[in-house]
């Protein structure tokens, strides 16, 4: 289990809060006078994230104003694909650097079916999802900050076909020892995750970690 205390900054804790109680509140508010009084709150919360992410304002407002409906965490997955004590990663073509493949788990989907499709499509592989090795709160672990608050879904997969393939998102596919990891997209990942999962892949035996 992982007992990480989130580091990030107090003011992006103080914009996220804002804007999840001006989403919940939208979603089943219906007098006037409240509905825009929590459109003001997203407003605030998108200029207090705009200003010290450094980022347009209207940008993060059109963020916040897609997020509908109860106001959660969003889901990312990703595969942990081990071939003789290396372990699979793709490079994003966003910032160059690498990554576990995974994304945004889609509506419809599985938490599994949606590791292994995003695993093909963004190499090529075709995988079989065996183990949950980690669900971690993205706060507590040292990412970079974004606007969403997202948990990090963390599968042991095992190789069953395919051939490497760069998609739309990826331009470099390897298998990368523990000792010799290439500079990582530190939004997707980060090291002491990468080692964890060598850890959980010496000793199969381990429960899933959480937060």
């Amino acid at each position: 289990m992982s007992m990480s205390q989130s580091n990030e900054p107090q003011w992006l804790a103080w914009a996220r809060a804002l804007q999840a109680h001006a989403q919940s509140g939208l979603t089943y508010c219906h007098d006037p006078y409240d509905i825009e009084r929590y459109k003001a709150i997203r407003q605030l919360a998108a200029e207090i994230m705009a200003t010290y992410a450094e980022l347009d304002s209207q940008h993060v407002l059109g963020i916040f104003e897609r997020e509908t409906g109860y106001a959660t965490p969003k889901v990312d997955v990703r595969a942990a694909v081990f071939r003789e004590d290396t372990l699979l990663m793709v490079r994003e073509k966003s910032d160059g650097g690498w990554t576990l493949p995974g994304g945004w788990a889609d509506i419809g989907e599985s938490p599994g079916e949606a590791v292994a499709r995003e695993v093909y499509e963004e190499s090529g592989y075709q995988v079989r999802p065996t183990q949950l090795l980690a669900l971690y709160d993205r706060n507590r672990h040292g990412h970079p900050p974004i606007p969403s608050y997202v948990y990090k879904l963390f599968f042991r997969c095992e190789l069953v076909g395919g051939t490497a393939t760069h998609s739309i998102e990826t331009d470099g596919i390897g298998f990368f020892r523990e000792d010799a990891l290439p500079e990582l997209s530190l939004s997707r990942v980060v090291p002491a995750q990468i080692h964890r999962l060598f850890e959980h892949y010496r000793h199969p035996d381990w429960p899933a970690d959480f937060d």
